[in-house]
């Protein structure tokens, strides 16, 4: 496990949302402060409050547009691309946990659960790590 993924992981242990412990992971590298990570994240755990997406990866998406996005200045330049990323960050997800949904993740529709919380965290920090990272 990387550095980043292990800081992730205590971030959740101290009761940071799986959007949240990612996000404020990698603040740094993409240049966020912690604060406004924390705060822009809230929203997107437990899979956007609502079990859909999980919130793992929806911080890697926010990366993805960090990274991505050439901002306010060139509005819709770089949108293509971005969500480009964002449906590969998605598609290796999937491969690996067979699902990017919460409530698939956690085994609410079956039973059957696919990956804890922290597996999420490590597989969307290994993704950041592979894709998005410096």
């Amino acid at each position: 496990m990387t550095e980043r993924a292990e800081r992730a992981q205590r971030l959740h242990e101290q009761g940071y949302n799986c959007a949240q412990a990612v996000a404020c992971a990698y603040c740094d590298q993409f240049g966020l402060d912690e604060e406004t990570a924390y705060r822009v994240a809230e929203g997107f755990g437990l899979g956007m409050g609502l079990m859909e997406v999980c919130g793992a990866l929806s911080a890697a998406f926010m990366l993805a547009g960090l990274r991505g996005s050439k901002g306010t200045e060139y509005p819709g330049a770089t949108k293509g691309q971005t969500y480009k990323t964002t449906k590969a960050l998605a598609m290796a997800f999937k491969e690996k946990n067979e699902t990017y949904l919460c409530r698939e993740l956690k085994g609410v529709t079956d039973g059957r659960v696919r990956r804890s919380c922290d597996g999420c965290i490590e597989d969307a920090c290994n993704l950041i790590e592979q894709t998005l990272a410096e």
